[in-house]
């Protein structure tokens, strides 16, 4: 049955698709973020101070270790990004499902009013059946 929350609900129904789909973005970009800084620290690790040399080298070194702190900070930084955007996802999935079960449930409490209605008329129109033919078999 069509009630006048059905438009509704179909409408916030297509909007909680849509967050869930905006949530699972944001946790391929997070997984994405923690995968460039496992990355990042991995080749942190893998880079060796040399250990003889003339001073150009080790500052050379110094140079490699500086730039690859910053980007395990920058990377840090995204991935906390990424997870305050994720979080952000979910509060707005979190409230576009609460919205459509409540016009869910609203639809269905004006359907079961509908069908009782229905079942109210129906009821009356059979009475009134039963009324005219025992009214019928009376008068002959």
């Amino acid at each position: 049955m069509k009630t006048r929350f059905s438009s509704i609900v179909k409408y916030k129904h297509s909007k909680m698709k849509e967050d869930e789909a905006t949530l699972q973005k944001a946790l391929a970009r997070l997984q994405h973020a923690k995968e460039e800084l496992e990355r990042s620290i991995a080749d942190l690790e893998e880079l060796q101070a040399p250990r003889e040399g003339n001073m150009q080298n080790f500052l050379a070194s110094r140079s490699l270790l500086d730039a690859q702190f910053r980007l395990i900070e920058k990377n840090k930084e995204w991935v906390a990004f990424e997870k305050a955007q994720v979080e952000a996802a979910r509060e707005e999935l979190k409230k576009s499902m609460i919205e459509y079960e409540k016009f869910k449930y609203l639809e269905a409490e004006e359907i079961k009013t509908m069908q009782k209605a229905l079942a109210l008329k129906e009821s009356k129109r059979l009475d009134e059946l039963a009324m005219i033919s025992f009214n019928q078999k009376e008068a002959i």
